[in-house]
């Protein structure tokens, strides 16, 4: 049950106030706010990433709350994707997000276009468009065993935040935060709108269900 820790990301938007920096021509990001603006085609690969029936309805449920889906093409076909979400988060989270907190989830590469950067462009590319929206902070995660992921969002203006396991347990989360500095002069300078739980290996922190 406490065997995978993620490592958490955060990016302060202050930095990235000016307009998004043009993409290559191969490229082009396009922000989709509902399935009914996705193009068949596009909406087929992504559902195919998965069980169907399952992506299709967490795909409803994610527009249903505000979330934008965000695609990047390579020659006009679709290379990859990645979901961002405002003021809320999309399941029990580690803390509470503010309203100018944007997080980022399930970003995907598909195959065919790995080893090209796609993942860099994309979440560049977005990072400089939410905070041209007015977001303040981003904040990404990944699995400690997903190196990629890691790799591509450390490549990014994301920084490190921590480690931390979490629990969801009778609708309350229990994070359990490993030892690390940067949780703290996170939590002391650049986050003070939420309170983290204390660092420590068995240290742990029972907050509210974050909706």
């Amino acid at each position: 049950m406490f065997s995978n820790r993620a490592v958490l990301f955060y990016c302060d938007l202050s930095g990235h106030t000016s307009p998004p920096a043009d993409l290559p021509k191969s490229l082009k990001v396009a922000r989709k706010r509902s399935l009914a603006e996705l193009e068949p085609e596009d909406s087929q690969q992504i559902i195919d990433v998965g069980n169907p029936k399952l992506v299709h309805r967490r795909m409803e449920e994610r527009f249903a709350k505000g979330a934008s889906l965000w695609l990047i093409k390579f020659e006009d076909r679709l290379a990859g994707y990645g979901w961002t979400l405002q003021g809320r988060v999309i399941a029990p989270y580690y803390f509470p997000l503010a309203e100018d907190d944007v997080q980022f989830f399930d970003f995907h590469v598909f195959a065919k276009y790995r080893g090209r950067a796609i993942d860099w462009f994309l979440m560049t590319h977005i990072l400089q468009r939410v905070a041209a929206d007015g977001a303040a902070r981003a904040f990404a995660e990944a699995g400690e065993w997903n190196r990629a992921s890691l790799s591509s969002i450390a490549a990014t203006s994301f920084r490190r935040l921590g480690w931390a396991r979490k629990l969801t347990i009778f609708q309350h989360t229990i994070v359990f935060w490993a030892e690390n500095d940067m949780v703290r002069q996170v939590e002391e300078h650049a986050c003070p709108k939420w309170p983290l739980a204390a660092p420590g290996g068995n240290t742990s922190d029972i907050s509210r269900s974050v909706p």
